[in-house]
């Protein structure tokens, strides 16, 4: 794992010129879109766990669709800026800026699928009455996965769309 969050550090530290050239080829405002998309999950999956607290599945299972909306988005957003790369000839063997970057992009990519299948599942739980305000550790444990892949995203966005 630390070895995973040195890499883009690393290959900055020995490759300036191509990390000072790579973020201007990415499509910042995809990058942009994305970044709202992942804070606003993050709200909503805040604002569902507040709903279970107080003991309102049906509100928690709003939030968690509005959530699950936003994954979904990120998803499709990725998915068309990888597409729109691939048309470009940027791929992860264009050079170690783009390397770096499809390692860590496709990496949360994983992450934010697996966490919307999580999304799908405490979803099914939550409607079916497996939470409530004294007990609800896994929709917390959710949560906690969820704002960790939001927070990643924040240290790779600027790395790689912003940071030149």
């Amino acid at each position: 794992m630390a070895l995973a969050t040195a890499l883009p550090f690393l290959a900055r530290a020995h490759h300036p010129e191509a990390f000072h050239e790579g973020p201007r080829r990415l499509a910042t405002s995809a990058g942009v879109v994305n970044t709202v998309l992942m804070l606003t999950s993050s709200y909503f999956v805040a604002r569902s766990m507040s709903a279970i607290r107080r003991n309102r599945q049906r509100q928690t299972l709003y939030w968690l669709a509005g959530a699950l909306l936003c994954g979904i988005g990120y998803l499709v957003v990725k998915s068309i800026e990888f597409a729109w790369y691939s048309e470009l000839g940027i791929n992860g063997s264009t050079g170690i800026f783009f390397t770096t970057y499809y390692y860590l992009a496709f990496n949360h990519l994983v992450h934010v699928g697996w966490g919307s299948l999580g999304i799908l599942w405490v979803m099914v739980r939550t409607w079916a009455g497996a939470y409530s305000p004294e007990d609800h550790e896994g929709l917390e444990a959710f949560a906690c996965y969820w704002h960790t892949i939001d927070l990643a995203w924040l240290i790779i966005f600027p790395i790689a769309y912003v940071w030149h």
